[in-house]
């Protein structure tokens, strides 16, 4: 059963997905309002404000990115970008423009609940959060004050670099993290399409996290896309 009050706003113009979606979120807890287009998502979310919004691209009128970017003006929900669009251009402009993370469409049942679970969690923290020098991921905490990091209470000795970027990734905690977003964050905003820096700097932090670089299970890669840092780390059997 969901939160009471979490509500959550669907955004698709096939009545059919409208309906299956809203019908198993429903039967979970959540309040769903639905709208078909981008003018009438706006609208909604504006009235009705959500917890979380579950947004397709390809919408008449206004298309989903204009929503994304229109919403982003005045509202920090986090959107779950579901798309029968799944080349990676599509997915980078949408999480670079704002979105928390990005569904392919078809997509099971469990696999969304289990992507609204997350950035609802997501989105609760944010909402109910005070300015702290601890940033905590599972077995991970960055001391900012300090500019040290522990995992399971050991210390790891991160470069600047590593630091700034594991920084970034832990803030966004189980979400996808562009490359795009990871350049500019950390190399400034000349940068874009160097991502032979991140390899190496992804490989070498994968390393002194103890999380193997063939076969990693905490700092995962998001194939064309970016990289997602895992507050679970994936158990070695579904490697």
């Amino acid at each position: 059963m969901a939160e009471t009050g979490e509500r959550i706003l669907v955004v698709d113009d096939e009545e059919g997905i409208r309906r299956f979606v809203r019908a198993n979120l429903a039967a979970r807890g959540y309040e769903v309002d639905l709208a078909r287009d981008g003018e009438a998502a706006l609208e909604a979310a504006a009235l009705r404000p959500p917890d979380l919004v579950l947004l397709d691209l390809m919408l008449p009128g206004l298309d989903g990115l204009e929503v994304l970017r229109r919403l982003r003006e005045w509202s920090e929900v986090p959107v779950v970008v579901l798309s029968a669009r799944g080349e990676d251009e599509m997915k980078v402009r949408a999480l670079d423009g704002g979105a928390d993370d990005y569904l392919t469409k078809p997509f099971s049942m469990d696999e969304l609940l289990a992507r609204v679970r997350v950035s609802l969690r997501h989105g609760r923290r944010l909402a109910g959060a005070t300015p702290s020098p601890l940033v905590s991921v599972g077995d991970l905490t960055i001391d900012l004050a300090r500019q040290r990091v522990t995992r399971d209470a050991e210390e790891i000795h991160l470069t600047p670099t590593e630091l700034a970027l594991v920084l970034c990734l832990a803030r966004h905690a189980d979400r996808v993290v562009t490359h795009g977003s990871l350049l500019r964050h950390v190399w400034g905003r000349g940068y874009g399409q160097e991502t032979q820096y991140l390899h190496v700097y992804i490989g070498n932090l994968r390393r002194k996290l103890g999380d193997d670089p063939a076969r990693p299970r905490l700092i995962v890669t998001e194939p064309g896309t970016g990289y997602r840092l895992l507050s679970t780390p994936r158990p070695a059997a579904n490697i």
